[in-house]
């Protein structure tokens, strides 16, 4: 039915008219963001949808962003896998580069759609963000201060028919394609204790270059150490048989300059695993020990470095004679810090390791040494003539060089860790001068070591 002209606006009156329309619309707009509550906006907003999903034929799966304390791994799964679909028809993309990695980080930004096609279905997701108020700091216990953060969930909604592909196949194979696109792509993380964190961790991309073949220690440790973590690794299925969680305690002890920690950062990028720097000066209490370790991630490296010296540990006996309730009570304790690593955060995660080094093993409570805990004990030792050849071809690139049996003379005799003889290959690029280096820092060490044996002698006599 056609309209009549009589009723049509002339042209001189559209752009009047257009310009009135606009501004109805600024108006409206402003009145509803500025002057209708949130809560009335949420609720008519939540009302609505009510309405639309009763009479829909769709279903909607909510993936919130955390589940309790710990992250969501199906939401991770998620955002990784759509980061791969978006196309030339999404509108809004969140890019990023990460450090370690040539290829640049593409996801979907919230409240932007997405539609997924898998074995002819499609899948229709969303990014949904909201804002909530929190604590800054557990540190502040009684302080009234509060800061904002964005919880975020996917919503994904499909024809209520395919709820049996969905939850079976369709969401399995998501998490499957997230973890290969993980594996090639994946930047390690040295994470750190952060309590203005979400989860009360902060990280940096782990840049750490050290690998095994750079470590010098032991041929025949390492060896044993490769072989453990292989096996750990490969025995998912057996951990879950025999009903134990799937982690492994390894102890390093040794003088320091040892390596220590470069052994961490090889084992780190050997398996592709996290890193949690644990500090437990940092941990006053033992629910925000809790909380860190739930808060830990999958494949992912438990350190805490100096265990025989970074907290005052009270004793497994006198934690049974003071049972009160006082705010003492509530300290980081042995105890706590055991029950942990045995119960709660053991059983949240696969494939976690624990590593602890201490300079004094000695110091240690028995406790702590236990099958279970610390499966296996490295002894980090003073370098001998093999660990000195894999630093002379890491610094030098060679391979063999007629002062090396000076050098082994040496330390078939003398004491050096492997950052000395580092530290001293560091300070020239010539061999020669390098090699005459090392042997005069372990003459100088074989003197010392004669002096100070005279004098204990004569003391004696």
């Amino acid at each position: 039915m056609a309209i009549p002209q009589e009723f049509l606006p002339s042209p001189k009156t559209i752009p009047s008219l257009m310009a009135s329309l606009t501004a109805s619309a600024v108006l409206f707009r402003t009145f509803y963001n500025e002057l209708i509550p949130d809560a009335v906006r949420d609720y008519f907003v939540s009302r609505l949808h009510d309405f639309y999903t009763r009479f829909s034929s769709q279903l909607i799966i909510v993936i919130e962003e955390l589940d309790g304390l710990t992250v969501n791994q199906m939401f991770d799964a998620a955002n990784v896998y759509l980061g791969t679909k978006v196309s030339s028809s999404t509108r809004r993309i969140k890019v990023h580069k990460p450090q370690k990695e040539k290829e640049l980080a593409v996801t979907i930004d919230r409240n932007q759609e997405l539609i997924d096609i898998f074995q002819g279905v499609n899948f229709k997701w969303v990014l949904v963000s909201s804002r909530i108020e929190r604590p800054i700091s557990s540190k502040n216990r009684n302080a009234n201060v509060h800061e904002h953060s964005d919880v975020r969930h996917f919503e994904l909604s499909f024809h209520k028919k395919h709820r049996e592909m969905a939850l079976r196949f369709y969401l399995p194979h998501i998490l499957r394609e997230a973890n290969t696109i993980g594996d090639e792509k994946k930047a390690m993380k040295l994470h750190t204790i952060d309590y203005n964190g979400t989860h009360y961790w902060g990280s940096i991309d782990l840049n750490h270059p050290a690998t095994f073949d750079t470590i010098a220690m032991n041929p025949e440790t390492k060896k044993a150490l490769i072989d453990d973590l292989n096996t750990f690794i490969e025995r998912k299925e057996y951990y879950r048989r025999v009903g134990r969680a799937w982690k492994r305690g390894y102890l390093l002890y040794g003088p320091p300059g040892t390596g220590k920690s470069s052994l961490i950062a090889a084992m780190a990028n050997y398996l592709k695993f996290d890193i949690y720097d644990m500090d437990l000066k940092e941990v006053q209490y033992n629910s925000d020990l809790r909380r860190l370790l739930i808060g830990t991630g999958n494949r992912s490296i438990l350190v805490i470095e100096d265990i025989d010296c970074s907290i005052e540990l009270q004793d497994r006996s006198s934690d049974s004679k003071n049972q009160t309730k006082s705010t003492e009570d509530e300290k980081i304790t042995l105890s706590g810090l055991l029950n942990f690593i045995d119960g709660l955060w053991s059983s949240c995660g696969d494939e976690r390791i624990v590593v602890f080094t201490t300079n004094h093993m000695d110091r240690l409570d028995p406790a702590l040494l236990r099958p279970g805990r610390m499966d296996m004990h490295l002894h980090m030792s003073y370098c001998d003539f093999g660990g000195f050849k894999i630093l002379a071809y890491n610094y030098l690139l060679i391979q063999e060089h007629p002062l090396f049996e000076k050098i082994k003379e040496f330390l078939n005799k003398v004491e050096a860790t492997p950052a000395e003889l580092a530290g001293e290959l560091m300070k020239s690029d010539d061999t020669i001068s390098s090699l005459q280096g090392i042997i005069q820092l372990l003459h100088d060490k074989q003197e010392k070591t004669r002096l100070s044996d005279l004098r204990i002698n004569s003391g004696k006599a």
